[in-house]
């Protein structure tokens, strides 16, 4: 793939700030479908390339940035979804913002690195449907824990014959929410097994004892039904598990730790299995309690014991076979 422009996109709710980097031109469209249409017309009459020569570059801002990525996938564009953060520190010191010099800065960044870059693939549809699923059902579980909390503080504190009303509301209200998200639970788990790929997968994922189905649904989401990650470790990194070094010359030489760059919702998911792993599992609770006996941290013991679980399921995954626990044949 030849690249000879590249096309800075920032991307908000109403429009999107498009920037040529080599013409230095910028234009302003709607962010809808016509408006992806005119900055195309637009590009093509600037720069005299063909599609195969451009790449687009923006930042990933939700749903904003979803039907842009649409289209350019459609139409089998070269297009590059870059976290923020990534092109914010490519830039070094910067000052002040605005849409169109952040359009000139991400058409910049994607200069400078368009022989680095991997076109970005989105998702298949039911990923997509899952992701969205799993992020109503994220919401609803939060208000719900809301809901619970307050419930049991006040009832700790006020009568029941005096607050009969707000107590009843609230516990009205948890049920409720039980029931939506049972729904949402009962929908996404009827998607992943009418897909043979995905049914397959969660199976074997959940085969890995301290993972479970909410756990092995966020797992097939965010790895894309593990076709984003090449290997084990990146996906760790990406959740903020894998430990990185920390020492330059003969002055600094820091402990060994995880990086605060990462994904905190699975880092946490993750965190949770571990521990019930130390719980139900013969193998790790051995395993954690002979490093602790041994002066070992436990925090240090419980992220490794995450990055096992991470490990396993890749493993599991890429034989295509279910997790064997060997511990309960040994003599």
């Amino acid at each position: 793939m030849k690249i000879n422009e590249t096309i800075g996109i920032d991307v908000s709710k109403s429009v999107i700030d498009v920037c040529i980097h080599t013409l230095g031109i910028l234009n302003q469209f709607e962010n809808s479908k016509s408006g992806f249409k005119k900055m195309l017309i637009w590009i093509f009459k600037n720069t005299g390339y063909k599609k195969r020569e451009l790449l687009f570059v923006f930042e990933h801002t939700g749903m904003y940035s979803d039907n842009l990525g649409i289209f350019l996938d459609s139409g089998h564009y070269h297009f590059c979804i870059v976290p923020g953060l990534e092109i914010k520190r490519s830039i070094g010191i910067a000052r002040g913002k605005d849409d169109q010099v952040d359009a000139k800065r991400i058409a910049l960044y994607a200069y400078r690195s368009r022989d680095e870059l991997t076109p970005s693939k989105l998702p298949s549809k039911d990923i997509g449907t899952l992701k969205s699923l799993n992020s109503l059902r994220l919401k609803l579980v939060k208000q719900r824990a809301g809901y619970k909390s307050t419930l049991k503080e006040q009832k700790g504190i006020y009568s029941k014959k005096d607050f009969k009303t707000i107590f009843e509301v609230q516990e009205k209200m948890i049920a409720a929410l039980t029931k939506e998200i049972q729904k949402l639970e009962a929908k996404m788990q009827q998607i992943v097994q009418a897909n043979e790929a995905l049914g397959r997968n969660y199976n074997l994922t959940i085969s890995v004892k301290g993972i479970g189905p909410q756990t092995a649904l966020t797992i097939l989401i965010y790895t894309a039904n593990f076709t984003k990650f090449k290997t084990w470790r990146k996906f760790a990194s990406y959740c903020g598990v894998a430990p990185f070094p920390y020492q330059s010359g003969s002055s600094i030489k820091g402990r060994t730790k995880v990086s605060h760059l990462a994904n905190k919702k699975l880092k946490s998911i993750l965190n949770m299995c571990a521990v019930t792993s130390i719980r139900h599992s013969p193998e790790m609770k051995l395993f954690y309690e002979r490093r602790i006996k041994s002066g070992k941290n436990k925090m240090s013991t419980i992220n490794i014991i995450r990055n096992k679980l991470i490990s396993r399921v890749f493993a599991a995954v890429k034989r295509q076979t279910p997790y064997v626990d060997i511990m309960k044949f040994a003599a």
